[in-house]
């Protein structure tokens, strides 16, 4: 998005190295605040995109001038000019919301006058049994495993890759999510099909471990302050990663050797050659996964109560989405095409000679002939 040059005129347009230097200081202040509130690390990166996109789109403004105002000028522009989705436009809203209320300490009143971003139904992709074996069929290894928690388990991408030993019990068949969206933990089922390969797979894990060890290495990131409230604990088996990367890293303030956990983009490019080379003609992603486990677990008759805490949705109405993918929808409806081709197949068996039943038909016969 570009700057707005139309506000330059206002009194409150300073030196524009002083409004970077002031933009800059409120980036921080946000950082802190929200890492000391506990917010996830993606949710500060969000935050704080939108707060340096705002901030750029006043400039030369000074930034701890801006008011609501300038605020429903930046959320209308994203909706005329940026055509963003009405999710994008709340996410935005929902930033800046915090910086005023957090930062500058002093909350938006109603906001009036912002021109709402459209918010078009759509429904997911959802792959039949056959398309998801088929997709699977073309990964391998950790890749393999994680896809097929993300269609066994529901699992959103960064819970699967964020997964912990300490969170896979292997004798209640279940998984806990930690931290999930929203930071709330739940529990859904761990595939029995799964079993084998995930125990064997954890085993190397733990031989990869243990050579990390002896190698003065095998810490992890832990969440919180568990890393001072439980000294050691970071190099702990029960801590570690199920799918961890293949690489290890070095933090600079400890000079501790980590391992993170697979990184999502490594998931989201296999899962997009898998598809490729699967021949699957679907728009199908890593979520896509989530979103067939949603919809086949309905058609099995599964309760949408059930379905909503497996999937860890806070409200219903997200949970509702898939009952519009049902068979029972548009896939159940039976054509008046059908009637009208049964009708020509039992006149050809009964030697009706009828030309517009019994004469083959093609489809282009239905369609009306240019004169």
């Amino acid at each position: 998005m570009t700057d707005n040059r139309s506000l330059c005129s206002h009194a409150d347009v300073v030196d524009p190295v002083a409004a970077r230097r002031r933009a800059r200081d409120a980036l921080a202040r946000t950082t802190e605040i929200m890492v000391l509130q506990h917010y996830s690390p993606r949710s500060v990166e969000a935050y704080v995109a939108w707060l340096r996109r705002f901030v750029r789109f006043h400039l030369p403004r000074d930034p701890d001038a801006l008011d609501h105002q300038a605020v429903a000028q930046f959320l209308s522009a994203l909706a005329i000019r940026g055509r963003v989705s009405a999710s994008t436009q709340n996410q935005a809203r929902s930033a800046l919301v915090f910086y005023f209320r957090h930062v500058r300490k002093s909350p938006l009143p109603m906001l009036e006058g912002v021109t709402p971003a459209t918010r078009p139904r759509r429904l997911p992709v959802v792959l039949s049994g056959d398309e998801v074996f088929a997709i699977l069929r073309q990964l391998s290894g950790a890749k393999q495993l994680v896809a097929m928690l993300l269609y066994g388990s529901g699992l959103r991408l960064l819970e699967a890759l964020s997964l912990r030993i300490k969170d896979v019990d292997f004798a209640r068949a279940q998984l806990i999510v930690r931290g999930g969206k929203g930071d709330k933990d739940r529990a859904t089922v761990l595939p029995r099909g799964v079993h084998q390969e995930l125990q064997e797979h954890v085993a190397r894990v733990k031989r990869l471990h243990a050579r990390d060890l002896a190698a003065g290495a095998g810490h992890v990131a832990l969440p919180g302050a568990l890393s001072r409230k439980l000294p050691g604990a970071s190099r702990s088996w029960e801590w570690q990663w199920v799918f961890p990367a293949t690489r290890g890293y070095r933090v600079a303030a400890t000079g501790e050797r980590r391992r993170h956990h697979l990184h999502e983009t490594a998931m989201q490019r296999g899962m997009k050659e898998a598809v490729l080379r699967s021949g699957v003609a679907k728009r199908a992603t890593c979520h896509t996964l989530r979103h067939s486990f949603a919809t086949h677990l309905l058609e099995q008759g599964t309760d949408i109560r059930t379905l909503q805490e497996l999937l860890g949705h806070s409200d219903l109405s997200t949970t509702m989405i898939y009952t519009h993918v049902l068979d029972r929808g548009a896939g159940a409806v039976r054509s008046p095409l059908e009637a009208l081709l049964a009708r020509r197949e039992i006149a050809g068996a009964a030697g009706d000679s009828r030309p517009t039943l019994a004469a083959p038909m093609a489809p282009g016969d239905l369609m009306p002939k240019r004169i």
